[in-house]
């Protein structure tokens, strides 16, 4: 569900996928063949948020922040987490159920692993891997690491132009 607030209106790139059963209200952009998944909710109350291109929030996450938000491209949210950054670098994985905590900013090329809790405005420096709780740099991500998030994304932005051939029910009027 697509859902304006205060007289701002969510506004979707037309090869982007939002599931009916997503909820996206108010300041949000969504970029270029990104898509939101079933259960996951996308709250601009605070701030504007902003989801780049090829850029994939699975199922039941939440993106919300107390001031802007900004995701980069190519990144991959993954199933139950929280996000409440206030920057996602491009080719970043956020791995299921992690939970990224009011102002961090994570750069570039950075693996959040499964579960990993992210403390408030940690700044997260590029090509990390960061585990635990709370999360910490555990090291710096590899070629392979490079290749896997790109391999969840290519994957999501496949899903996404298939659920696409079926009609983008929450975007049509």
């Amino acid at each position: 569900m697509l859902r304006s607030l205060d007289g701002l209106s969510p506004k979707v790139h037309p090869t982007a996928f939002v599931s009916e059963f997503a909820y996206v209200v108010g300041d949000v952009e969504i970029g270029e063949g990104s898509s939101i998944w079933p259960g996951t909710v996308v709250r601009a109350d605070s701030g504007k948020i902003t989801i780049g291109k090829n850029t994939c929030v699975q199922d039941n996450s939440v993106v919300h922040g107390d001031d802007d938000v900004v995701i980069g491209d190519h990144v991959v949210i993954g199933h139950r987490a929280v996000c409440h950054a206030k920057t996602v670098g491009d080719r970043v994985l956020v791995g299921n159920g992690a939970t990224v905590n009011d102002g961090v900013e994570i750069g570039k090329d950075c693996i959040l692993a499964s579960g990993t809790v992210v403390l408030d405005r940690a700044v997260i420096p590029e090509r990390s891997i960061v585990t635990g709780i709370p999360g910490r740099v555990r090291g710096q991500i590899e070629e392979r690491h490079v290749e896997l998030i790109k391999h969840y994304g290519d994957s999501y932005i496949e899903k996404a132009k298939r659920y696409l051939r079926q009609g983008n029910l929450a975007t049509e009027a």
